[in-house]
């Protein structure tokens, strides 16, 4: 766990995370050991791995907002939540008292060889979250290459995809440090699916000019 802030963030495997403040929020749960009391949970996109049905209903509950990208909202079934809502790449809305921004997320080089397609298509409308918790921000990528629309974001926490075949390599994702310029960066996207801790620890050996931390997952 990381406590940056007076936030906590946890790692759940993959591009899962718990980050608390006076409020618990979820995002991206996929795989996860036990059943977690959610207010919010932040859905990326509705990849399997991301938006899972069985991960969903151990966080969401009848007291819970679920924000997602569009393309999940008819995709939620018997999930039970309170409220949810739905954001484009761009858009910022207020939540809970809880600003939150998607940023576009899409791949640039990483193509599926089936459909000869990126896996992650720029037109699916596809998302990272950029969070402002009391003017701490928290930057989830979700499932991204490095592109345009992360230049110079500048949060205070960076949560980066490093594995490769879907998302940034550890190069890239060096890269992407480097122009979204955040202070702490937490590699993610590795050791469920594709990727390793060894792409976590390369890819802070290679950062320099802010601060890597490697969370270990949640048990």
């Amino acid at each position: 766990m990381l406590q940056y802030k007076n936030i906590k963030i946890t790692w759940l495997g993959h591009d899962g995370f718990v980050i608390e403040k006076n409020i618990k929020i979820v995002i991206d749960p996929y795989k996860i050991s036990k059943p977690i009391k959610a207010d919010m949970v932040l859905l990326s996109h509705n990849h399997f791995d991301h938006m899972s049905p069985d991960d969903l209903e151990k966080v969401s509950s009848k007291n819970t907002t679920i924000v997602a990208a569009k393309e999940c909202m008819d995709k939620l079934g018997n999930i039970q939540y309170k409220e949810k809502t739905s954001l484009m790449p761009g858009e910022e809305k207020t939540i809970n008292g809880i600003k939150i921004k998607a940023v576009r997320a899409y791949n640039v080089d990483k193509i599926n060889p089936d459909t000869k397609k990126p896996f992650h298509p720029k037109e699916d409308n596809k998302i990272g979250f950029l969070i402002n918790i009391g003017g701490t921000t928290i930057y989830h990528t979700g499932d991204s290459d490095l592109i345009p629309e992360m230049n110079n974001l500048q949060p205070d926490v960076l949560l980066i995809p490093v594995s490769g075949t879907y998302v940034m390599t550890v190069s890239e994702a060096v890269q992407a440090v480097n122009a979204i310029k955040p202070k702490v960066a937490v590699p993610m996207h590795y050791g469920t699916i594709v990727g390793s801790i060894e792409d976590a620890q390369e890819f802070k050996s290679a950062v320099t000019g802010c601060e890597v931390q490697i969370i270990e997952k949640e048990p």
